[in-house]
């Protein structure tokens, strides 16, 4: 599959799929994306806690990169574990520019850590952060009771539509702790009714820019088994 490397709205670059029309992060602004979707909607909700998080969707590292620089303002510890099953190249990585473009080259040593540190094991990044990056298919995911919240940033249902069902939201669920949280960028009525068929309880929130809305939910009931 053909990708290039692509300058999104704020500056901030992307990878952009030229075979699937689909990129990594928002065309509209990457680094916005990310902040809006997954840092303000997500993890602004805990403060001065022990947290463990699940992102679906490693990809470029930045979701998990400004949670670690966010951490601190939190006064959070985090276990952060990344899964994705296709790592970007070193190429892709050296093309992409979110050290310059967040103002943060004194954190570059952690930024290129989280890539060249081994898969499957959990890393000390800082003394407030590991992360654990898990090279498997989402539909293997089968941990239970395990996070406080998950970023779900997998590619559109246009493209990947396996990964918006029932079957990947129940597992999500059951990951989930009893009142965890759940943020993903996507808005369509079909993600919204899979997620309540599971278990959630929904929101709609406004979207980072150029899209209208996001989804929050939360896991209000005990587990549900498979």
């Amino acid at each position: 599959m053909e990708r290039k490397i692509i300058e999104t709205s704020d500056g901030s670059k992307t990878i952009y799929l030229v075979d699937w029309d689909e990129h990594y992060h928002s065309k509209h602004g990457a680094i916005q994306e990310a902040y809006h979707v997954f840092i303000h909607a997500g993890l602004t909700l805990f403060s001065h806690r022990d947290i463990a998080i699940l992102e679906m969707g490693f990809g470029t590292g930045l979701n998990a990169f400004i949670t670690l620089e966010e951490a601190q303002k939190l006064h959070l510890k985090i276990a952060y574990t990344g899964v994705e099953l296709y790592p970007i190249s070193q190429t892709e990585l050296q093309q992409l520019n979110y050290l310059q473009q967040l103002n943060k080259q004194s954190l570059a040593p952690l930024f290129w850590s989280m890539h060249q540190n081994p898969w499957n094991d959990v890393i000390p990044l800082t003394e407030n952060f590991s992360l654990k990056k898990v090279q498997m298919d989402f539909l293997e995911v089968a941990d239970h009771n395990k996070y406080h919240l998950i970023y779900f940033d997998a590619f559109g249902a246009r493209v990947q539509p396996e990964l918006w069902t029932e079957h990947l939201f129940l597992k999500m669920y059951n990951a989930l702790k009893y009142n965890g949280i759940l943020v993903t960028y996507a808005a369509k009525g079909s993600v919204r009714r899979a997620l309540q068929s599971v278990g959630f309880a929904v929101e709609r929130l406004p979207g980072p820019p150029g899209k209208r809305e996001m989804l929050r939910a939360r896991k209000v009931n005990t587990p549900v088994v498979a």
